[in-house]
């Protein structure tokens, strides 16, 4: 059974810096390319940051370039998402997801998310 945990999320203030990780089980993490989206109330879920299986082409949503940073630890099964001058509009619940190839909202799994809420 194939499970992504995800941890970290919290309240930090705006400017700060918060670090989300997300251990998988269940399945050969290193053939898996690995992303994070988030969703926000009353807003679709949205692509964040994805990267390849060996820990390159990392990817970013434009919103998030330049402060956020993904990165993979495939021998200990797990993604992290290090999320730097952070703003109030990254407010949201963040997902990680796992997919053989490109992840994408259609990702073949996921987490249950972790909230993130940044107060101004």
């Amino acid at each position: 059974q194939v499970q992504l945990v995800e941890s970290g999320g919290g309240l930090v203030q705006a400017g700060g810096s918060l670090r989300l990780s997300c251990a998988a089980s269940g399945l050969t993490f290193s053939s898996y390319a690995m992303g994070w989206f988030r969703q926000a109330p009353g807003q679709d879920r949205e692509f964040v940051a994805s990267i390849g299986r060996s820990g390159f082409q990392p990817k970013y949503a434009d919103n998030v370039r330049g402060r956020f940073t993904i990165s993979r630890d495939n021998a200990k099964n797990t993604v992290y998402l290090k999320m730097n001058t952070v703003k109030p509009e990254d407010t949201a619940v963040y997902y990680c997801a796992a997919n053989p190839s490109i992840v994408t909202i259609a990702a073949d799994y996921w987490g249950e998310g972790t909230q993130v809420t940044v107060s101004s």
